[in-house]
């Protein structure tokens, strides 16, 4: 059932500070061929690697031969001695490959960092995950590049890259808000004239259905955790024509109360072109604690046309 709750709603002109006014109401493979392409790829990387100079990229190296009875004494002598072949078993790596949807799959092996935090950055966006107990991160993040470049940092600044190829990408229209800290934004897309709570009303915790779909990434065990949240609609294999019309709702909390929050949006268009704009959103006092903001102009509106 859809909750009607107690909102702010916000409206104005969208520029790098986003101004907001409250009002009480009742109540989301082809080869790169032009310069162009070449252009929006070394901004990416640019954008990729900003901030992340100190990252140490390893690889594994053959563990050197170990004489059987030597490492036997130095176990005896001191258990927590590793031999050179456990050390070796330390080694980072990732693969990526492409998946339905305009994704790609991640998997990360860090068999030294079970339980740590891991970063990804990929064209900008940097999302904060947390490996398992065995040190493995498997990861589905919908891809903004054709041509995809995985970032992978851990917290003691060694790193590796892992690249996809994503065939489809071309057919999905994509945006995506990134952000830091505790705040948690939600992505609403309203599809072809949908209300909320009806078919077509599409977030990541709508509980109703619609043609595109809304994906969170974030982790909540580190209150500085990097998050994303991204739509992605099928615009190549739509049989309906109409808008979309995007919304971003927040609720204010203790933590973010009176504090402004900085936000990156990005678009992804079928041309294949990514447009980024940095926001800042300030958050009114905490007398308005557990009441939601609609930002309705944060976003652009999708115009889909019929295949």
């Amino acid at each position: 059932m859809f909750v009607i709750r107690n909102y702010v709603t916000t409206g104005g002109t969208v520029a790098c500070a986003l101004a907001i006014g409250y009002l009480m109401q009742n109540g989301n493979p082809a080869e790169p061929n032009s310069s162009q392409d070449l252009e929006v790829a070394s901004t990416e990387q640019t954008a990729v690697f900003s901030g992340l100079e100190d990252i140490v990229l390893t690889s594994s190296s053959p563990a050197p031969e170990t004489d059987q009875a030597t490492t036997s004494a130095q176990r005896t002598l001191n258990p927590s001695w590793s031999a050179p072949s456990d050390r070796a078993n330390c080694g980072l790596s990732a693969r990526a490959r492409a998946v339905p949807g305009a994704a790609a799959r991640l998997i990360v092996k860090a068999p030294c960092h079970s339980n740590e935090r891991i970063e990804v950055h990929h064209s900008g966006l940097t999302v904060t995950q947390e490996t398992d107990a065995n040190g493995t991160l498997d990861l589905t993040i919908p891809a903004l590049s054709e041509y995809a470049i995985f970032l992978i940092s851990l917290d003691d600044q060694k790193g590796t890259v892992a690249t996809t190829h994503i065939p489809d990408i071309g057919q999905y229209s994509r945006v995506a808000l990134q952000w830091k800290g505790e705040t948690d934004l939600q992505i609403h897309a309203l599809e072809f004239g949908a209300s909320y709570g009806d078919a077509g009303h599409v977030s990541a915790g709508s509980g109703t259905e619609g043609t595109g779909q809304v994906m969170h990434l974030a982790e909540s065990s580190f209150s500085d955790s990097r998050n994303v949240e991204i739509y992605s609609f099928p615009a190549a294999r739509s049989h309906q024509s109409g808008s979309i019309a995007l919304t971003v709702e927040a609720e204010v909390t203790e933590a973010n109360c009176g504090q402004d929050l900085s936000v990156q949006s990005m678009e992804l268009h079928a041309d294949r072109t990514l447009r980024s704009r940095d926001l800042t959103l300030s958050f009114p006092d905490c007398s308005k604690t557990g009441e939601f903001l609609v930002l309705n102009n944060l976003l652009q509106n999708l115009t889909i046309a019929a295949n």
